[in-house]
């Protein structure tokens, strides 16, 4: 992953842990209403992908266990992985794009309020993304996916200095770039052309040529909507609607959307849909599914989203009636670091991809909280203009003095944590029993990050090779890890 500039090793910040009855009486642990659905405390395990569906999109064991594990540690919420919400292959990862994954999916849903006892309120995320297509070999790329025209007649001529390539055939030419340097390729490519060549082929918003992209906006309040309602038949008490980092609804969100029919431009234009897909989801799950969106404070990259873009995103959203919004960083493709070839190009390896995932290799600002200012700002604007709706901020939020104080000083709501919940799932649950020295602290190295770049099952090197001689311990396919925390031993004499 790339590192800002000056960046090196950042001491975790000092632990304040409370007692329990500081914690009773704390901000993190009261309630809060997010719509119909009441928290009982503002904890919050943001979605991650963990790698454990089928390659059909179906619930697994390993799932199952992935998120009773999190539910034992009793937070506020959790929010099930990034759910594709087309029927279409997607690799192992979960799908809720038609009738039959339901049943799995309320296994899920069992499973959670059984390990919580109740208390944790389960939320699953909705995404829709656009194809990404693997780095290829360039012979293969030249010989099987571009297509000849005079544009790159005439720019190899100019480029070797004769006229011979205006007259040459289609092969010829295509030898030529096969065995031409990059130099050759800068001048005679697109700019499109040379992404595909060197990063792979990705489909964008604007390719409005292309039906399914054209179409986009006519296909995809219905898919939302009707994956929320097989959310709702499965359970669940909210979803998330995904609007952020390197997919379908960020891209509309984007300033690099320029589409010129009503969806793209203007800002209003660019949160058309992202309004019109929570207005058909609102109209098909009633009023009793808690219905929120996360989206990006920043996009990073130049010619990017802004704070000021989010914040009118912000308003329009909780002006529209969402019942909360989870905000993000960065994670975009635009920036992205060039894959190997056979390899797809992964949005959380460039800038961008580090504000998403702050390591603890950081420059001034540190990982802790970096983002933060860029997300109280978010909800000051949404404040000020009258509303109240919830504000889940994240990023290397990891002990109670920090959080507390975030939540004390009105920059965010809900308290949102995937890295440190999934190095100890059962931090928030030893805080409130005033067991915070038995917490296991994240790293912040990513190496968490770094097996899900691979699409390798998650874990946490803290705990992953604990134990691995228990025949009753779930393991990774290749037999190296375990693939849940152990359970808190010390949980029932705190209970």
């Amino acid at each position: 992953m790339w590192r800002p500039p000056g960046a090196k090793r950042r001491p975790l910040p000092p632990a304040h842990w409370p007692t329990a009855e500081e914690a009773a009486q704390s901000t993190l642990f009261s309630p809060i209403q997010l719509g119909p659905v009441t928290l009982p405390q503002r904890t919050w395990v943001p979605a991650m992908v963990p790698w454990r569906a089928t390659e059909s999109g179906e619930v697994t064991d390993a799932l199952v266990a992935w998120y009773a594990r999190f539910a034992a540690g009793r937070p506020g919420a959790v929010v099930v992985e990034a759910t594709g919400i087309r029927d279409i292959p997607s690799g192992p990862l979960l799908r809720i794009g038609h009738d039959r994954y339901v049943e799995g999916l309320r296994r899920l849903v069992d499973a959670v309020r059984e390990a919580s006892g109740g208390e944790t309120r389960l939320f699953i995320q909705l995404i829709d993304f656009l194809a990404v297509k693997r780095r290829p070999p360039p012979e293969k790329y030249f010989r099987r996916f571009l297509r000849i025209d005079d544009g790159h007649r005439r720019r190899l001529a100019t480029h070797v200095g004769v006229e011979t390539p205006l007259t040459e055939s289609d092969d010829t030419l295509i030898a030529r770039l096969i065995t031409g340097d990059e130099a050759l390729h800068d001048a005679v490519l697109t700019s499109r052309e040379l992404e595909s060549l060197r990063y792979g082929y990705r489909d964008r918003v604007n390719d409005v040529h292309l039906p399914q992209i054209r179409d986009l906006p006519q296909r995809l309040p219905d898919l939302f909507a009707q994956a929320a309602a097989r959310a709702q038949a499965a359970g669940f008490d909210g979803v998330e609607l995904h609007y952020a980092h390197a997919y379908t609804m960020a891209g509309f969100l984007s300033r690099t959307n320029v589409r010129t029919d009503g969806y793209g431009g203007s800002l209003s234009g660019r949160i058309r849909l992202p309004l019109e897909v929570y207005q058909a989801v609102r109209a098909t799950v009633g009023p009793t599914l808690a219905v929120g969106c996360r989206f990006l404070v920043d996009e990073v990259f130049e010619g990017g989203s802004r704070v000021d873009d989010a914040c009118a995103y912000g308003v329009a959203f909780a002006d529209a009636g969402m019942d909360f919004l989870s905000l993000s960083k960065g994670g975009k493709f635009e920036d992205a670091k060039q894959p190997k070839v056979g390899r797809a190009v992964y949005p959380y390896t460039g800038p961008s991809g580090y504000e998403c995932m702050p390591t603890i290799f950081a420059d001034e600002a540190g990982p802790f909280g970096r983002n933060i200012d860029a997300m109280a700002r978010v909800r000051q604007t949404i404040r000020e203009a009258g509303l109240e709706t919830p504000v889940v901020v994240a990023g290397g939020l990891c002990e109670f003095r920090q959080i507390e104080g975030i939540l004390n000083a009105g920059l965010g709501d809900v308290i949102g944590a995937a890295r440190q919940s999934l190095a100890d799932p059962d931090w928030f649950a030893k805080m409130r029993a005033g067991r915070g020295p038995e917490i296991l602290r994240c790293l912040y190295t990513n190496y968490c990050e770094a097996l899900d770049n691979q699409h390798k099952e998650v874990t946490c090197q803290l705990w992953d090779k604990v134990q691995l001689k228990d025949p009753t311990v779930q393991k990774s396919r290749d037999g190296r890890r375990r693939l849940t925390a152990p359970p808190d031993q010390g949980r029932a004499t705190s209970d």
